[in-house]
């Protein structure tokens, strides 16, 4: 299909295939360059500052934003033209989403600039001038997101290419750099509680860069630098969540689309009560769990290990329940027989990219905490809930992942395709009424409209006859069986319609609960409840520092794993 669309115009798509790849490894080599200025600044190179590093990323928002703005001024003066837009890109859940991470990340830049002003006499320029140019960075991609996250760019095609590109790795390694500023905070905290359980042999020494002077104003500075972490996770999810919303953009560049009707899907709390009680009862369960986890972890030994001990029995069962809820909605898929949509759709296979490559971060994770509790030659009594925890992981991903995968794939029902409306006819007798037949006939084919018959109401007490002698007892006769027929079809129909029901509204309300669920297992890595870092026995079978790089590469992915399962568990609830 694509060769033969594209075989009019061979000589204008080869110089498009070459912008893409040009714009392609532009990104790539202008994330590689950040990346090492990330890395040197985390290891103390010489030569490397952390002003190094902020101001090259200063240039690449104020670069991005220069291209924001010219596009925004271009798509204004062309406000008149009809443009394609792709309807499956830029949901309006997900602008809300977004749009919430960063009020969000506007807070934690107004905290950026506080804590600067109180270290003033000791901090680079660059530091204060990073968090005003990121908040104007993110305002106006905001904007921009929700003004043009669907378009499909046909015109000035090898510029914008390079633009869209340059503001997808803008921000990934804004991503970056907020994932290695906030782990390096958490590492202190994870090895004085290693300590407490008893872990001592544990020497190494960390930074977390923290200013050489006094502060002008103590308290504020406590609020700044403890709230400025907290604040992170919600900064981490908006750069990946704008990242992926651009990367939709760039790839529809230069995209032909088909024109049809795109049916709504709005979310709707109809039907899905058992669903939204149970994941609620989680959510606040977890809630629960994690404060008591960050309260008790660290204080003791004692303490430290039941804490461990609480989170691991929560999330296995947890877990358990999901894995369940997960092959029981497979289980419904297998039984109904509905085609799948195979059509070109650059977000929704994003969006299944996305979900097995980032799943990837957690199963790295449960394989290594399985290797390590098989090798090790102690095992304290907690390290052993880690096993069917880990072993749960890996499992309830694949079960979710293979559920989120075919509902986006599933073609939605059409109901109404068949339904028509009669004429309004005239009985022999020369009384007027309206024969519309009702749903069950019309769908079961009984409504013949064009043929020239008149069908009888259902349950009704008004009949056409062809003449009024003669033909009492045949038409009579012809009454019962037809009866008898449209009873047993319109039995049958609502038997098939009630299953259909039932089914749909079962696969509602475990999307509904998977999606509170992975909201639930986000907030406490996404908080500092990383048994990974707490559990002690990774780090004596593979050593501290190496399995600190292994978690500090792997979280990131495993946190977005779960909120961007959530996201797409929302549009399966919509969609169902």
């Amino acid at each position: 299909m694509e060769k033969a669309a594209g075989s009019p115009c061979v000589g204008g798509s080869y110089p498009q295939k070459n912008a893409e790849i040009l714009s392609s490894q532009y990104g790539i080599n202008l994330f590689l360059a950040g990346l090492l200025l990330t890395f040197a600044w985390a290891v103390h190179a010489v030569g490397i500052s952390k002003s190094h590093l902020l101001s090259y990323l200063i240039t690449l928002m104020l670069i991005q934003l220069l291209w924001m703005l010219w596009y925004l001024c271009r798509s204004c003066t062309q406000r008149r033209l009809i443009r394609d837009k792709d309807t499956h890109a830029g949901a309006r859940w997900l602008k809300c989403g977004i749009t919430l991470f960063a009020v969000i990340t506007l807070i934690l830049d107004s905290f950026k600039i506080g804590y600067y002003i109180d270290f003033s006499n000791c901090l680079s320029p660059t530091e204060g001038i990073f968090p005003v140019t990121h908040a104007v960075h993110t305002i106006l991609q905001v904007y921009f997101l929700w003004c043009h996250a669907k378009d499909i760019i046909q015109s000035f095609k090898t510029l914008e290419r390079f633009g869209v590109i340059h503001s997808v790795f803008t921000n990934l390694l804004l991503w970056t750099n907020g994932v290695l500023t906030e782990s390096k905070h958490q590492l202190n905290e994870h090895k004085e509680r290693l300590i407490t359980l008893g872990f001592g042999n544990i020497t190494i020494v960390l930074d977390d860069h923290a200013p050489q002077c006094n502060c002008t104003t103590t308290t504020l500075c406590s609020i700044f630098s403890q709230g400025i972490y907290y604040l992170y996770p919600f900064n981490i999810e908006y750069h990946i969540l704008a990242s992926t919303m651009l990367y939709v953009l760039w790839k529809n560049i230069g995209r032909k689309v088909e024109h049809h009707q795109q049916h709504k899907t709005p979310f709707k709390f109809h039907g899905i009560t058992v669903g939204m009680i149970f994941g609620l009862v989680v959510l606040t369960s977890t809630i629960a769990i994690v404060v008591v986890y960050l309260i008790q972890i660290g204080r003791s030994k004692i303490k430290s290990e039941l804490a461990l001990t609480m989170f691991y029995l929560h999330a296995i069962f947890v877990l358990a329940l999901m894995c369940t809820a997960g092959i029981v909605a497979l289980l419904i898929y297998r039984l109904e027989d509905r085609s799948l949509d195979n059509s070109k759709n650059p977000a929704r296979k994003l969006d299944a990219e996305l979900l097995v490559g980032t799943a990837a971060g957690s199963w790295l994770l449960s394989w290594g905490s399985i290797l390590a509790i098989i090798c090790a030659q102690a095992h304290p009594k907690y390290t052993w809930y880690n096993l069917p925890y880990s072993v749960l992981v890996i499992v309830e991903k694949y079960i979710q992942n293979l559920f989120i995968i075919e509902s986006i794939h599933r073609e939605q029902e059409k109901m109404n395709d068949n339904i028509k409306t009669l004429r309004i006819v005239t009985i022999s007798r020369g009384n007027t009424l309206s024969l519309t037949p009702s749903y069950e006939e019309i769908y079961n084919g009984r409504a013949a409209p064009d043929s020239g018959e008149v069908p009888c109401q259902f349950k009704g007490s008004v009949c056409g006859r062809e003449n009024d002698g003669g033909g009492g007892a045949k038409e009579e006769t012809s009454q019962d069986k037809s009866s008898v027929t449209h009873s047993a079809s319109d039995f049958s129909f609502s038997s098939r319609n009630s299953v259909t029901n039932n089914k749909r509204r079962i696969l509602k309300n475990i999307a509904a609960f998977l999606f509170l669920c992975n909201l639930s297992l986000w907030i406490p890595p996404a908080f500092g409840c990383r048994p990974e870092y707490d559990n002690g026995l990774e780090e004596i079978v593979f050593g501290f520092e190496p399995w600190i790089i292994v978690v500090n590469l792997a979280m990131p992915f495993s946190i977005f794993y779960r909120m961007h399962s959530a996201a797409s568990l929302f549009e399966v609830n919509c969609k169902t």
